[in-house]
């Protein structure tokens, strides 16, 4: 059977052998004319291999052909690679300095190597001749060069759910949403969603669970991808993880239970089991058993989504619910967005309608992946070539699939798609990691100087986005994504001869194929002795079971990729070192606390990821990691740890998450101005070591493009009283481009004027910088500090925190003049300060204000001008002064802006939802205003400790769902009855801290 793979593995692999056989090389080692021979060699099998790829489905001897050239690329790479290594190693030691100088290389090591080339010479001589047999037809394949100008976003934050184009499933979702809304006496009643793959169960699946009457409806909802594991223990672990939104470590089944029930216990909840697969009706039963056992609540809803008629008969309670087909108008409404975006229809394409709907046989997957195929230059002749060799069988989909990946553009992202099949059905993959393991595995080499590997991931990311071979699943600041359980078959289908998976449902039988790829969960003899007979071959290896020992580890010296994140108890043997051509370690769950020195001999290794709980210290000739580009390492601010020396040399570094400032040369802040690639987010410690602006400069923040969060942080509870803070921060001074800002433990009485007193003129000095882009500023314990200037040219900020600056007296009411984009604004734990009249009618914008915890700030000086926000969700109000108040009342509050804030309620479809309020011991009263603010969901009461009896106008905010009542200590009545039964809509009522209320009070009354 025919490779779809081999000729894209051998291209790439032959492209990184060209990149890295260069003059450099041959010079340092006195062997360009073999080099030479060798890059010739491999131009001409170039130009044979798309014929090659055709004609190898029906000719054995090119089949055979190509799995030889296969394994001779391989050594070629591996070869230069060695190369390289020893070049990258020689420049560390010093001993090369312009490469010219090759009289002290190893005259051993340097026949060794030229034997081996001619040896791949000879071998490639073999292989073009056999081409010229077989009569393979030289021709150049279509180039794929990555546009300059295509634009790259680096940090895309579109919704997988809510940015769904979702067509032609209004009606089924009303019909499903009626159904769970629906009387049941039932404990839980389960519906399954029936249909064939590439349907949209799953879609329709999350447009119910994102219902607006379902969300309201149900007080708890869980979403669990189940695939084709029931094990029920790891579905209850899985519903709990839900539950509480946190990872769980226990393994015991009746905890795990027992937690589910706290959590659900009175509680109506609508659980989501998406892509189950087991046919088994012991599973099922038991299952089914624990379900009804969770909670007494009637009228709960299990929905499921399958492909099995089998599975939905063992599970379901209700009669399933059969997603039918979409019609031909919904599938090409599917493939022109996909195709088109928006864009006028080609006219050949519209002629061509009825043939190409035909196709998508009424899938809304196959419709969106025939329009990825569309939106290529080339899709007149995709449509011409292959689209009538297309059924409308059941299989279309899966065909459909397979053209998409055979036209995707160029063979490396072919590889990369295919490299996503390693990863477990419905993993959710991190972009970022991706990445680099494509770039660790040889697969982003492409003749651009002006651009980063990255930026190439990137771009083939959204390649296969726009292709629907991936979709995206938003996370803050995170860009995953997911494969279709039908896109995921065609990947690991792709892959299956060079790639091997061990569990204990697979096994570990040898099935002869050269495997690169091993992913191992079950560790046995048998899978001990697949890893021998492999080692040698593998370029990437995930061990989640099991361990590695020193000779084990010695025996992959071809290894890429070494993921260990999923062992606790495994030490990185010394032997790491000897694997030159490492590239990606992933070691971020172990618990062991040291990294051996050896770590530093991998001079390609590109990404390192620790476990920054137990790893305390990093190795001491970390600057010899000349090739690194991310260290995903971070620990909070331990003034014991020291950054290794010389964290400069490290120019290729581009994630570096934090650095702590030392005293001595080569720890000092001048070591991250030669890190001029960093990029995402850097945390900057100790600044009180720096000496002044100059040595601030040093730091060359400013060129630092890249950077989207910087945080400064100066040490906390300083001694003295001389500091030059201003001075140091002046020097900081960030790159335009930079959209968060952090500043803690800061003591001086003011800021730079890059911060806070910019001109609003466009004339602005070479030395002075506007932060246009700017959109979360945070100031803490910046206690020196009386009073902040007006923010001038902040029309990008969204968010602005300042918490526990207990010097601040003073914040204008102008200060946010410029901030017409603000949506959250916290000032907290300010304990000094007495003034805050800000106009908001400057912030129309925004949607939280919290001003908590400033004891000595009157209402009265506190913002004004509430009927200007439309769009407030949250307000947290307190504790405020009261001196001079006569506060047996609420006065303290009365001349709090009310009237805007209930205006503004009552103007808005869109008003306030969450109010938490905070009194003082001896208030007897809560503001009346309260009962007016009827868009309240959600209200908080704190500390109102005279307050005896709750007044009935409580009864007046009817859309109350969650109320909260908290150190009360004299409340002794609630509302009366009626008022409490006119609250049709509360859920949730906590009091705590309420004695004397809590004696009146007998169960159920």
């Amino acid at each position: 059977m025919a490779d779809v793979l081999i000729a894209s593995t051998i291209e790439v692999a032959l492209k990184k052998t060209l990149s890295l056989a260069n003059e450099r090389i041959g010079k340092l080692f006195q062997f360009k004319e073999d080099l030479d021979t060798l890059k010739g060699s491999v131009a001409m099998i170039q130009a044979v291999l798309a014929d090659a790829e055709e004609k190898q489905t029906h000719d054995q001897a090119v089949r055979l052909w190509l799995q030889r050239l296969e394994a001779v690329a391989f050594d070629a790479e591996n070869l230069l690679d060695e190369l390289n290594y020893e070049a990258l190693r020689r420049q560390l030691v010093g001993k090369v300095r312009s490469f010219i100088l090759s009289s002290d290389i190893n005259i051993v090591f340097r026949r060794r190597m030229a034997s081996k080339i001619r040896d791949i010479n000879k071998k490639l001589y073999k292989i073009n001749k056999e081409a010229n047999d077989f009569g393979l037809i030289r021709f150049q394949r279509a180039s794929f060069p990555l546009s300059t100008s295509a634009k790259v976003t680096l940090n895309r934050e579109t919704d997988s759910i809510a940015g769904h184009y979702v067509v032609g499933r209004a009606k089924d979702e009303t019909r499903l949403v009626e159904i769970l809304l629906s009387l049941s006496e039932n404990a839980v009643s389960v519906i399954p969603i029936l249909g064939m793959g590439g349907l949209g169960k799953t879609t329709l699946a999350q447009s119910v669970y994102n219902n607006s009457q379902v969300d309201s409806h149900f007080e708890k909802k869980i979403w669990v991808c189940v695939s084709d594991n029931f094990e029920v223990t790891r579905l209850l672990k899985m519903i709990l993880e839900s539950l509480t939104r946190r990872n769980i470590d226990m393994t015991s089944r009746d905890v795990i239970v027992q937690e589910i029930r706290q959590q659900l216990v009175g509680k109506k909840y609508l659980l989501v089991l998406d892509d189950v697969w087991t046919e088994s009706q012991i599973l099922g039963d038991d299952f089914l058993r624990l379900l009804r056992g969770l909670n007494a609540t009637n009228g709960n809803w299990c929905v499921v989504t399958t492909r099995k008629q089998q599975t939905a008969s063992i599970l379901a309670t209700h009669d399933p619910y059969v997603l039918g087909k979409l019609s031909d108008d919904d599938c090409w409404s599917i493939l022109i967005e996909k195709a088109n975006a928006g864009g006028e229809i080609p006219e050949q394409l519209q002629v061509m309608k009825k043939e190409i709907i035909k196709k998508c046989g009424g899938l809304p997957l196959a419709a969106s992946v025939m329009g990825g195929l569309l939106r290529r230059k080339e899709w007149k002749l995709i449509l011409m070539n292959k689209l009538s060799n297309l059924s409308r069988e059941e299989d279309s989909v899966m065909q459909i699939l397979q053209l998409s990946f055979d036209n995707l553009p160029s063979p490396a992202i072919k590889k990369c798609f295919a490299y996503c099949s390693i990863f477990p059905k419905d993993t959710e993959m991190e972009g970022d990691m991706l990445i680099e393991l494509w770039m660790a595995e040889g697969f982003l080499q492409v003749d651009l100087k002006n651009k980063k590997m990255e930026e190439i991931g990137e771009y083939y990311l959204e390649i296969l986005l726009q292709s629907s071979l991936l979709e995206e699943i938003r996370k803050y600041r995170r860009r995953c994504y997911k494969m279709h359980d039908m896109v995921h078959d065609v990947s690991k289908s792709i892959m299956a001869k060079s790639t091997k998976v061990i569990n204990s449902e697979t096994g570990s039988e040898d099935n002869s194929n050269q495997v690169r790829c091993l992913v191992i969960d079950s560790f046995g003899e048998g899978t001990k002795n697949l890893f021998k007979s492999q080692s040698n071959l593998l370029h990437t290896l995930f061990l989640s079971q099991g361990s590695l020992s020193d000779d084990m580890l010695m025996k992959l010296k071809n290894l890429h990729v070494l993921n260990l994140s999923s062992v606790e108890n495994q030490n990185l043997p010394i032997s790491i070192g000897k694997l030159i051509h490492l590239r990606y370690i992933n070691f971020e769950r172990s618990r062991s606390q040291t990294l051996p020195e050896s770590v530093c001999k991998l001079y390609n290794l590109e990404t390192l990821s620790l476990n920054s709980i137990y790893v305390k210290d990093l190795p001491k000739k970390m600057c010899d990691l000349i090739s690194l580009r991310h260290l995903y390492y971070y620990i909070h601010d331990d003034k014991e740890f020291q950054m290794p020396l010389q964290m400069g040399r490290l120019t290729c570094l581009q994630t570096l998450e934090f650095f702590n400032v030392g005293r001595e040369k080569g720890r000092q802040i001048g070591e991250l101005g030669s890190l001029k690639n960093l990029k995402g987010k850097l945390e900057i410690r100790n600044l009180e070591l720096v000496k002044g602006k100059e040595g601030a400069e040093e730091a060359k923040l400013s060129e630092k493009a890249n950077l989207f969060r910087l945080e400064l942080q100066w040490a906390y509870n300083r001694e003295g009283d001389n500091y030059n803070d201003e001075d140091v921060l002046d020097g900081l001074r960030p790159h335009p481009n930079l959209e968060e800002l952090v500043i803690g433990n800061f003591m001086s009485d003011q800021f730079p004027r890059w911060l806070m007193n910019l001109p609003t003129t466009t004339t602005l000095p070479e030395s002075a910088t506007t932060l246009s882009k700017l959109a979360c500023l945070e100031f803490n314990h910046c206690h020196r500090c009386r009073e902040l200037l007006p923010l001038q040219n902040f029309t990008s900020l969204k968010e602005l925190e300042i918490w526990d600056c207990d010097g601040l007296t003073n914040l204008p009411g102008d200060m946010l003049h410029s901030c017409i984009s603000l949506q959250k604004l916290w000032v907290t734990f300010c304990s000094n300060l007495i003034s805050f009249p800000l106009d908001l009618q400057q912030t129309p914008s925004l949607s939280e204000l919290v001003v908590f915890w400033c004891p000595k700030l009157k209402t009265s000086m506190t913002p004004k001008g509430f009927g200007f926000l439309t769009s407030l969700r949250l307000l947290v109000i307190g504790h405020f002064s009261d001196d001079g108040d006569d506060h047996e009342n609420s006065s303290i509050y009365n001349e709090f802006d009310w009237s805007g804030l209930i205006s503004s309620s009552s103007s808005s479809s869109s008003a306030l939802r969450e109010l938490y309020l905070y009194g003082l011991p001896h208030m007897e009263s809560l503001p009346p205003q309260i009962q007016y603010l009827t868009t309240l969901t959600s209200l908080t009461l704190r500390d109102f400790e005279g307050i005896k009896a709750l007044p009935d106008w409580f009864g007046n905010c009817a859309a109350l769902e969650n109320l909260r009542l908290l150190n009360f200590k004299e409340l002794r009545h609630l509302p009366s009855e009626d008022a409490m039964r006119s609250l049709t809509k509360l859920k949730r009522l906590l009091i705590d801290g309420s004695p004397l209320l809590k004696e009146r009070c007998t169960f159920k009354t």
